[in-house]
Order: structure tokens, then C-alpha cells, then sequence
């Protein structure tokens, strides 16, 4: 998989983000992206083959590996990346809107077409919401899918067409843990910076309103 368009888009988005949002783009590359790519896309790479039962039932082992991973981890975290970094694009597209804009009218319309403030604003914190929102939906389907954030060394399966309950190993369980606790860990402060960033915007254009208010009716 190529990931150019990802690493194009966040560069692109940290030109127009805050410090908080440049701290956030900086651990999705290189704490998430990299991560992934460097090693757990090669732990997770034979995951299907690795996965054995102790009963040799054709049909039995893929119905069983089947149930207990309905979607691959590795495909999970792959389209978790990219549709957390996509709402980026409504910031890239509203200022590209603006370039385009003075552009057609051959003139400056704005100081900074950059600068996060008057509709750059609102379109910047519905991106943060709907950061946050992807990333928490993501970490629930996971738990919900796996049945929490663990990965078992056996696990019993008794589906047709496998005849009797039989055991199924799970391979580098304790390497795929780790990792798992890492990129869970790391999507939790995703969050966390993402509903900083929220909070910090919302407090310093409030107090700009405020004072602004505050000077016209002393004018």
C-alpha cells in the first residue's frame, strides 16, 4: 500500500495548524504511520497462515480464524489512518477556497489566507470534531470486535463444520499485544491533543469576542 497521499496531505495540513495540531500531525506520522509500516504490517503479514488448529476438518481453520478476526487488525488500523486524517482535507480545501478566491478577484482579501479565523475557524474545529468522533468510533469497533483490547494465545472454537470443540493458536501473541497497546495508547492521545486543541481555539476566540465587545463599548 502507498502511503504518499497520507504523508503529502499532513505535510500539507501542518502549515495551517495550531502547535497542538502540529504535535498531532508530528505522533500520527511518526508514531502511528511509521510504526506501522516498519513492523506491525510485517508482524501482522501472515497472520491467516500462522493461525493453526489442532484438527486438520477442511474448512474447519478459515471458518474459525473467520469468527474470531471478522476483519483484519492490520486493514483495521490501515483505514483507521486514513479516514482520521481526511477531515485535514475540509481545512486544505477551505484555504485553497480562499487562494482561489482572490485569485478570480485580483485582489487581497485576506492578510493570511492560512490565518485559522473567521469561516477557516468553524471549518477548522468541525475537523477536530469529527477527528475526535472517527477516533473514538474506531477504538469501540475494535473493542467490540475483538471482544476487548487483548489477543489470546489459544482460543476455542466449536463452528461447523469443525466436529467437536477444538483449540486454535494464535501466533506472537505477547509481540501483537504490545503493539496493540501501543497503537490503542497512541490513538488515546490523538484524542486527548485533538480535544486540547478544541478547547484551546474555542477559549482564545472567545477572550478575542470578549474583548472586542469590551472595546466597542468603551468607544
Amino acid at each position: 500500500m502507498s502511503w504518499v497521499f497520507l504523508r503529502d496531505l499532513l505535510s500539507g495540513v501542518n502549515k495551517y495548524s495550531t502547535g497542538i495540531g502540529r504535535i498531532w500531525v508530528a505522533i500520527l506520522f511518526m508514531f502511528r504511520l511509521l510504526v506501522y509500516v516498519a513492523a506491525a504490517e510485517s508482524i501482522w503479514k501472515h497472520e491467516h497462515d500462522e493461525f493453526e488448529c489442532n484438527i486438520k476438518q477442511p474448512g474447519c481453520e478459515n471458518v474459525c480464524f473467520d469468527h474470531f478476526f471478522p476483519v483484519s487488525h492490520i486493514r483495521l488500523w490501515a483505514l483507521q489512518l486514513i479516514i482520521v486524517s481526511t477531515p485535514s482535507l475540509l481545512v486544505v480545501f477551505h484555504v485553497a477556497y480562499r487562494e482561489n478566491r482572490e485569485k478570480h478577484h485580483n485582489q487581497k482579501l485576506y492578510k493570511n489566507p492560512g490565518k485559522i479565523d473567521g469561516g477557516l475557524l468553524y471549518t477548522y474545529l468541525i475537523s477536530l470534531i469529527l477527528k475526535t468522533g472517527l477516533e473514538i468510533v474506531f477504538l469501540v469497533l475494535f473493542y467490540k470486535l475483538y471482544n476487548g483490547f487483548k489477543i489470546p494465545r489459544l482460543v476455542k472454537c466449536d463452528i461447523k463444520p469443525c466436529p467437536n470443540t477444538v483449540d486454535c493458536y494464535i501466533s506472537k501473541p505477547t509481540e501483537k499485544m504490545i503493539f496493540l497497546y501501543f497503537l490503542v495508547a497512541t490513538s488515546c492521545l490523538c484524542i486527548v491533543l485533538n480535544l486540547s486543541e478544541l478547547s484551546y481555539l474555542i477559549f482564545k476566540y472567545s477572550i478575542k469576542c470578549y474583548l472586542k465587545r469590551h472595546m466597542k463599548k468603551q468607544q
